[in-house]
C-alpha cells in the first residue's frame, strides 16, 4: 500500500501539491470560528453534584447575586481607608452601574475588610454566558472604566473575580502562544541546519507543515462547532507544538531514508518511493498509536480533556496524510538539491558513536537493559508523592497578573474562603414549603465542620421550597484543605438534611471536588483503554502478541519516570503545593502515544535488520546504529519544542513543558535506544511470535528497488549482509 501511495505521490507531485494547496484554502476559508470557555463548571457533565447546584441555583434563584467581577480598592499609601475615600468608593460603584456594561447585570457594594485596609465593589454578570469571550471584553471595559473613575483620588483599585481571571488568562494565552511559536521555529529551524547544513531542508518542514496547521485548525474548527466540543485557551499552545514537533519527526523519518536510500545508489525518485514504502507502515503505526491515544480521551468527563482529544487527533491526522503525500511530492520535486551546499548524503559516515552504542547493546544486552531500567524505576519512585492542584486560573497565568493579586490579596484581608464561597441548597423533595424553625439547627451544623469559618441561611425562593446556605470555608477555594472541608460539608449537607428534604452543595470548591473525582474515573478509564488500543496497532504492526507487551510496560515506565522527575522538580525543589490535576493524563498520553513512535521505528528497524538473516542480538546493534540518528534527531527536536512551553510564564504550561519534553528524552534515549532493543536481543525469537516477523527473506523477495547495496556495511565490519542487498 505504501508503495502505491509513493508511486502516486512522486510521479505526480505537481497535481500532488495543487490538491493540497486548493484543500487548505477552501478549509481555511470556509472554517467556523473557534470558540472559547474558559469556566471551570462547564467542563463537567451534569451529573455531578456541583452542576446540579449550579443549575438548582438558577431555577431558584434566577435573580441571585453571584460577582462575576470584584472590584478591590485600597489606598495608595497602604494605610487604612478614610471616610473620604468611602464616599470615593461608593461613587466609582454607582458610576459604574451608571455606564451599563454589557454582560453586567448588577453593581453593589461589597463588604470591608476587618483591618479597615480594603473594600469592594462587587459586579454580576449573564450566568449563560459565564466564561465567554464577551465577559472577558467586559471585565476589560471595567478595569479601565473603574480606574478611570479612580483617578485624582487616594485609591488604588484593581479587577478580579471570574470574568477578570478570563481577561489575563486570554491575554496571557497570547503572550505565550506568540513565546511557543516563536520558540519552536528557531529550534525546529536551527537543529535542522545542523543536522543537513542545508538551508532548504531547515527551512521546508517549517513551511510545509504550516500549511498543514492551517488545515488542521480549520478541521479542528468544523469538528468543534459539529459536536458541539467546548474550547480552551491553552489547546492553541499545545496544537502549535504537536503540529510542528510530531510533523518533523515524521518529515526526519522520511528525509533519514530518502538519504539512505540515495546514498545506496537508487535514482531520486526510485529513493522517495523506496523511502515512503519503508518508512510509510512506521509512520502510519506511529500517528495511528498517537491519534487513537488520543481519541481515548473522548471517554473522558471533563469537558477540556474531550475538546483536547479530538483536536490532536485531527492535527496528528492531518500530519500524518502530509508526511505519505505532501512532504514526498514536494521533496521529490526538488530532488537532491534539497540537500544544498552540503555534499554529505552522498556517503555513508561512519556513524562512530551510533555504531559503538550499537555494539555496546549487542554485546551487552542484560546489563544495558538493566541499567535503563534501574533508571526508570528510580525516577518513577517521585510519582509516591504526587499531589493535584485545581486552581486552573491562576495555573493558567502568572501570578503578576492582576486578577491574581487581587486573589492573593482578598487571601489575605478577607476569609481565604470569602472570594468564592460554598452554597448548601436544601429542598423539599415533595414541593411543600420547607420548616423555617430547622433552618436555625442546620446552619449550626453546617458551621460546626472542620475546615469552615461561618454558616449562615441567607435566601429562600419566593415558593419556600429551596433554601440557600453561604457556607464560608476557611481556605482558598483551590486548595486541597478547601477540597476535604467540602468533602465534610457535603456528609453534613446530606445527612442533617430534615425528613422530606435533600441537599446538594455548589461552589468553586464543590467544583474542583468532582473534577477531582472526574480525573480519578479518567486514569481508570482513559489509561487503560488508550494503553490497549496502542498495543493492538503494535501487534498489528509487528504480526506478534508478545513484543507489544513488554513495548507498551517500556512506555508505561517511561510514564512514570517522567511523572517522577516532575514531581520532585516542582513539588520537592521549587515548592508548588502540586501539579496540575490534568498532567498526569495529558503527560501520559504524550509519553506513551508520543513516545511509542520512537520505539516503533526502532522496533521495524530492528525487524528490517532481522529480515537479512542477521542474530538477535546483531539485529539490534544494527538498528542502533541506522535508526539511531532519526530517533536522536527526532527526539530531541520534539523534546526542544515542547520544552519551549516552559517560556509561557505560566504553571500549567511550565509542569506541561518539562513533563512532556523529559518524558520524550526518556523515550527516546533511553527506552527506543537501550531499552527497547536490549529487551528484543534477549528474547530473541519468540519476541515475534507467533508471527515470526524477523523470518530471514530469501534474496530479491523484498519490495525496495534495485541498487540498494549498503555503503556503510561494505565499510563495517560487524555487518554481514548474504544477500549484498536490502530485502
Amino acid at each position: 500500500m505504501f508503495r502505491r501511495i509513493g508511486n502516486a505521490v512522486v510521479r505526480h507531485p505537481i497535481w500532488t501539491i495543487v490538491a493540497w494547496l486548493i484543500a487548505a484554502v477552501a478549509i481555511v476559508a470556509t472554517a467556523p470560528g473557534l470558540p472559547s470557555n474558559s469556566d471551570e463548571s462547564s467542563f463537567l457533565p451534569k451529573s455531578y453534584e456541583s452542576i446540579k447546584a449550579a443549575d438548582l441555583q438558577q431555577k431558584a434563584f434566577p435573580s441571585a447575586f453571584t460577582p462575576s467581577a470584584i472590584a478591590l480598592y485600597e489606598r495608595t499609601d497602604g494605610g487604612k481607608l478614610t471616610a473620604a475615600d468611602q464616599k470615593d468608593v461608593a461613587r466609582i460603584t454607582t458610576e459604574l452601574g451608571k455606564k451599563h456594561i454589557d454582560q453586567v447585570q448588577k453593581v453593589v457594594p461589597g463588604p470591608p475588610s476587618k483591618d479597615g485596609k480594603y473594600t469592594m465593589t462587587l459586579v454580576q454578570m449573564d450566568s449563560k454566558n459565564a466564561g465567554q469571550p464577551k465577559q472577558a471584553d467586559a471585565a476589560k471595559e471595567l478595569r479601565e472604566q473603574a480606574k478611570e473613575l479612580a483617578k485624582g483620588t487616594h485609591l488604588d483599585v484593581k479587577l478580579g473575580g471570574s470574568a477578570a481571571q478570563a481577561l489575563d488568562q486570554q491575554d496571557s494565552s497570547k503572550r505565550g502562544e506568540a513565546l511557543i511559536g516563536i520558540g519552536t521555529f528557531v529550534i525546529i529551524l536551527v537543529t535542522l541546519l545542523i543536522i543537513f547544513r542545508a538551508p532548504i531542508l531547515a527551512v521546508l518542514p517549517l513551511v510545509l507543515i504550516g500549511l498543514v496547521s492551517a488545515v488542521a485548525n480549520g478541521l479542528i474548527a468544523y469538528a468543534t462547532k459539529l459536536f458541539g466540543l467546548q474550547a480552551n485557551s491553552s489547546i492553541s499552545s499545545i496544537l502549535i507544538v504537536v503540529l510542528f514537533g510530531v510533523g518533523t519527526d515524521y518529515f526526519l523519518f522520511l528525509i533519514f531514508r530518502y538519504r539512505e536510500s540515495l546514498r545506496a545508489g537508487d535514482e531520486p525518485k526510485q529513493a522517495m518511493i523506496n523511502a515512503v514504502d519503508r518508512v510509510g507502515e512506521a509512520i502510519a503505526s506511529a500517528a495511528g498509536a498517537v491519534i487513537i491515544a488520543f481519541l481515548a480521551l473522548v471517554l473522558s468527563t471533563l469537558g477540556f480533556l474531550k475538546q483536547m482529544g479530538p483536536a490532536l487527533a485531527i492535527a496528528v491526522g492531518a500530519t500524518l496524510v502530509a508526511g505519505l503525500t505532501l512532504i514526498p511530492a514536494v521533496v521529490s520535486l526538488i530532488g537532491p538539491k534539497v540537500f544544498w551546499p552540503s555534499k554529505s548524503w552522498q556517503k555513508e559516515p561512519q556513524n562512530a558513536r551510533f555504531a559503538a552504542l550499537g555494539r555496546g547493546v549487542q554485546r551487552r544486552p542484560a546489563l544495558t537493559a538493566i541499567v535503563s531500567g534501574l533508571v526508570l524505576l528510580v525516577l518513577s519512585l517521585g510519582t509516591l508523592g504526587y499531589k493535584a492542584t485545581f486552581d486552573l486560573a491562576s495555573g493558567s497565568m502568572p501570578k503578576t497578573k492582576e486578577s491574581m493579586v487581587v486573589q492573593d490579596r482578598m487571601q489575605q484581608a478577607y476569609s481565604a474562603g470569602a472570594a468564592a464561597p460554598t452554597d448548601v441548597y436544601l429542598s423539599s423533595t415533595d414541593g411543600k414549603q420547607l420548616d423555617g424553625s430547622r433552618f436555625k439547627e442546620y446552619a449550626r451544623k453546617l458551621g460546626e465542620v472542620d475546615g469552615v469559618a461561618s454558616a449562615r441561611m441567607t435566601q429562600l425562593n419566593k415558593e419556600g421550597t429551596t433554601a440557600d446556605f453561604t457556607v464560608t470555608l476557611k481556605y482558598e477555594a483551590s486548595t486541597d484543605k478547601a477540597i476535604d472541608a467540602v468533602g465534610r460539608v457535603r456528609d453534613v449537607a446530606h445527612s442533617a438534611a430534615p425528613d422530606g428534604t435533600e441537599a446538594v452543595v455548589g461552589g468553586m470548591s464543590s467544583i474542583y471536588k468532582d473534577i477531582d473525582a472526574a480525573v480519578n474515573h479518567d486514569f481508570r478509564t482513559v489509561f487503560p483503554v488508550a494503553a490497549l488500543l496502542i498495543m493492538v496497532i503494535l501487534g498489528l504492526l509487528l504480526r506478534s502478541v508478545v513484543a507489544p507487551w513488554y513495548l507498551i510496560a517500556s512506555v508505561g515506565l517511561g510514564f512514570g519516570a517522567t511523572l517522577g522527575a516532575t514531581v520532585w522538580i516542582f513539588q520537592n525543589g521549587q515548592g508548588h503545593p502540586g501539579l496540575m490535576f490534568m498532567l498526569p493524563v495529558i503527560m501520559y498520553l504524550f509519553v506513551v502515544a508520543i513516545g511509542t513512535d520512537y520505539n516503533i521505528l526502532m522496533i521495524a528497524r530492528l525487524r528490517e535488520e532481522a529480515r537479512e538473516g542477521r542474530d538477535p542480538r546483531e539485529a539490534a546493534g544494527m538498528a542502533l546504529r541506522h535508526a539511531g540518528p532519526t530517533v536522536a534527531a527526532a527526539g530531541f527536536i520534539l523534546a526542544a519544542t515542547f520544552a519551549t512551553m516552559m517560556l509561557a510564564g505560566n504553571s500549567l504550561l511550565t509542569e506541561m513543558g518539562f513533563a512532556v519534553s523529559f518524558g520524550i528524552v526518556v523515550a527516546a534515549f533511553v527506552m527506543a535506544m537501550f531499552f527497547t532493543p536490549s529487551l528484543t536481543a534477549l528474547i530473541g525469537h519468540a519476541a515475534w511470535w507467533p508471527g515470526h516477523g524477523d523470518r530471514a527473506r530469501t534474496p530479491g523477495a523484498g519490495t525496495a528497488g534495485a541498487g540498494t547495496v549498503r555503503h556503510d556495511e561494505e565499510q563495517d565490519t560487524t555487518a554481514h549482509d548474504p544477500a549484498g542487498r536490502r530485502g
